[in-house]
């Protein structure tokens, strides 16, 4: 299975920090936020990886190369006229993805998920990990009923920005911006779209404070 790391937003959130450095670059717990992402991946066995990027892109190519430094192999889908949203996006990449099921991380999430778990799933068009609603998004994404996921419904929970994908969930897509949600409703309503809920650590590093929470908690841990 390979693995995509969502990288091309502009980090508005995290102003003024962002305005010279990609949020995916900003040192958390002594190193770059992508690079402990990178490395969680590869120790799950996930060493073919993408990155899409936007703003301020070439620095994360300088900084991350080919992976070989960090045991994996990437390549990057380039969004220089623009970002593309994450549906646009992973588009954009399906021909650096393949034909087979791929995971789709947010490269501004941290978590004690097991992406090791995802590489035995079977999964119709798509699988989604949940976690509990955080206190900036108590109304949740989406509603999880015995393994499936549905736009409907209670208990709700909140996407966790990782998710297992057919390439066949993108087939009727043409090029350019577009957001995953719609994609993801419309597969929820043929009942295509299974899902978990993850119980343990998760974090939306999207701010400047939760970035220094991750920071300090990392730092304790001595990462």
């Amino acid at each position: 299975m390979k693995a995509m790391i969502l990288a091309a937003g502009r980090g508005e959130r995290m102003r003024p920090l962002t305005d010279t450095l990609p949020k995916p670059l900003l040192p958390v717990g002594g190193r770059p936020l992508i690079v402990h992402l990178i490395e969680k991946l590869a120790r799950a066995g996930l060493r073919d990886i993408v990155i899409n990027h936007s703003y301020l892109g070439s620095a994360i190519e300088h900084a991350l190369a080919d992976g070989a430094q960090y045991g994996v192999r990437i390549r990057y889908s380039p969004e220089s006229d623009g970002p593309l949203e994450t549906g646009g996006g992973i588009h954009r990449a399906l021909p650096l993805l393949g034909d087979v099921p791929f995971l789709v991380i947010n490269g501004d999430v941290w978590t004690d998920y097991p992406f090791e778990k995802l590489l035995a799933i079977s999964i119709d068009l798509a699988h989604l990990v949940l976690v509990d609603n955080p206190s900036h998004h108590p109304q949740g994404d989406f509603a999880l009923r015995e393994g499936i996921v549905g736009d409907d419904g209670l208990p709700r929970f909140t996407f966790a920005g990782v998710g297992v994908y057919r390439p066949a969930l993108f087939a009727q897509c043409q090029p350019g911006r577009f957001p995953l949600a719609p994609l993801l409703r419309q597969a929820m309503k043929n009942g295509h779209v299974s899902g978990e809920h993850h119980s343990g650590y998760w974090l939306d590093v999207g701010t400047p404070t939760r970035l220094q929470e991750l920071d300090r908690l990392l730092s304790r841990a001595g990462n």
